[in-house]
């Protein structure tokens, strides 16, 4: 993910993205048609609605975040030490894996390898890996696989396109301090790097939901990744598996959902979705749960279970998955304070799931105080900051029946040409008031 260096870069090549979106799209002939089973597992994506992120590697033994390396300009040979010291006793697959089902996530995306290149699983394309290199000699993406096919939880794997620790990526907007010689680079042999560690992935792990590509950012708009040949790669290898990635721009041909990093789809809050149109294809926003990705000490200031809630509904409002991240400490445990805001969470969506699960965007357009979620004929109108008794929504569609969602307690509206009144009890004070609209 991106630090506040990166988030300069980006910034900075703001009017150049702009300029170059629809040339991306638009790089092949070819047109990508999704397979039958790309387009349902597109669908039960959707249904999931929401996600925990995993972001951990040997950076997190720095506890400094997954960046550290390249902002304090390490050696690569004296971050590569970090390895023969990561030895997580405390990681227990099971474990993580129930808290993470208790929060009603339906799904976990993990790095398999990040920018700084140490792969998180038994890799044969690199040495550096945490099976080969480190003392503890398990292979952590194959123990998660297997708990999480047991407990019916899907499993993305986070995947970097850049590197700041081999001679053969070229040379980029990042990693220029970490030691490499200068004029490094070997597109071919990198690029071959990349597919054959992929095809370990999509191979020797079961069952992959998705594949979420971080990293294109680092290079010019116009360097060619090669990502139509990749992209099929991977379609051919699980055609159910799903392709995003983190490029800040409107999707490229052969990819399956749309991301936005720390904003909600049409928003660009956090600088990184200048000229990012909103497509048609699902959508998801990943955002953390304290300040950092990867774990850093010090960094405490943990989202409330309110405002993570509200992030949550504010996103299926606009018709994207909540995608929540943690940075798993350096012993292999998660940290207690997000167990215990995940386990809140989970508390809620067991009453207000069905409000969630498997909608869409609701008739509503999201507004100052909430968002709506449509399943069927079942319109949930999400109150989640007013100051009144009562609420006019513009709304087409003739509402039968207003009820508050918990208590099933009918509510007196009065439909007019343009949208209903809602008169409620009382000034609504819970973290998301509910209400149920039937309508035809």
């Amino acid at each position: 993910m991106k630090s506040k260096l990166a988030k300069k870069i980006r910034l900075g090549a703001a009017l150049l993205l702009m300029a170059g979106t629809s040339a991306f799209a638009q790089t092949s002939g070819q047109i990508y048609t999704p397979t039958p089973e790309n387009i349902k597992a597109r669908q039960e994506f959707q249904d999931n609605k929401f996600g925990i992120f995993l972001h951990w590697g040997i950076y997190s033994m720095t506890a400094q975040g997954e960046w550290y390396m390249n902002t304090h300009n390490i050696n690569r040979d004296e971050y590569a030490k970090l390895a023969s010291g990561f030895y997580p006793s405390r990681f227990n697959a099971a474990e993580w894996v129930s808290a993470i089902k208790a929060s009603g996530a339906r799904y976990i995306c993990i790095t398999s390898r990040h920018h700084d290149s140490f792969s998180m699983f038994d890799t044969k394309e690199s040495d550096y890996n945490i099976v080969d290199a480190t003392p503890f000699k398990r292979d952590i993406l194959k123990e998660l696989a297997e708990e999480c096919q047991k407990q019916g939880i899907k499993l993305h794997f986070y995947y970097s396109h850049l590197d700041w620790f081999r001679d053969d990526y070229p040379e980029g907007n990042t990693g220029h301090g970490t030691g490499r010689p200068k004029g490094h680079g070997n597109w071919k042999s990198y690029y071959e790097f990349m597919n054959k560690q992929l095809t370990e992935l999509l191979t020797n792990y079961g069952p992959v939901g998705a594949i979420w590509f971080d990293g294109i950012w680092d290079q010019p708009a116009n360097f060619n990744w090669q990502l139509e040949e990749q992209y099929a790669l991977i379609h051919k290898l699980q055609p159910s598996c799903l392709i995003g990635n983190n490029h800040h721009r409107t999707p490229y041909a052969g990819e399956d959902f749309q991301m936005f990093e720390r904003d909600l789809p049409g928003e660009n809050k956090a600088g990184f979705s200048a000229g990012q149109g909103v497509s048609e294809l699902p959508l998801e926003t990943c955002e953390t749960m304290n300040g950092m990705w990867g774990y850093k000490i010090e960094d405490q200031n943990y989202k409330s279970p309110k405002a993570l809630i509200h992030y949550l509904v504010k996103a299926a409002g606009k018709n994207a998955n909540l995608l929540m991240n943690i940075g798993p400490q350096p012993n292999g445990e998660l940290p207690a304070t997000a167990v215990e805001h995940l386990k809140q969470v989970g508390e809620w969506m067991a009453q207000y799931g069905e409000t969630i699960y498997g909608t869409r965007g609701g008739d509503v357009a999201p507004h100052t105080w909430g968002v709506s979620t449509r399943k069927g004929d079942r319109l949930f109108i999400h109150i989640l900051n007013l100051q009144d008794d009562a609420l006019y929504i513009p709304l087409k569609a003739k509402v039968k029946k207003a009820m508050q969602f918990i208590s099933k307690t009918p509510l007196s509206f009065k439909q007019e040409k343009d949208g209903i009144l809602i008169k409620l009890p009382q000034v609504p004070d819970d973290i998301d008031y509910v209400i149920e609209l039937n309508i035809k």
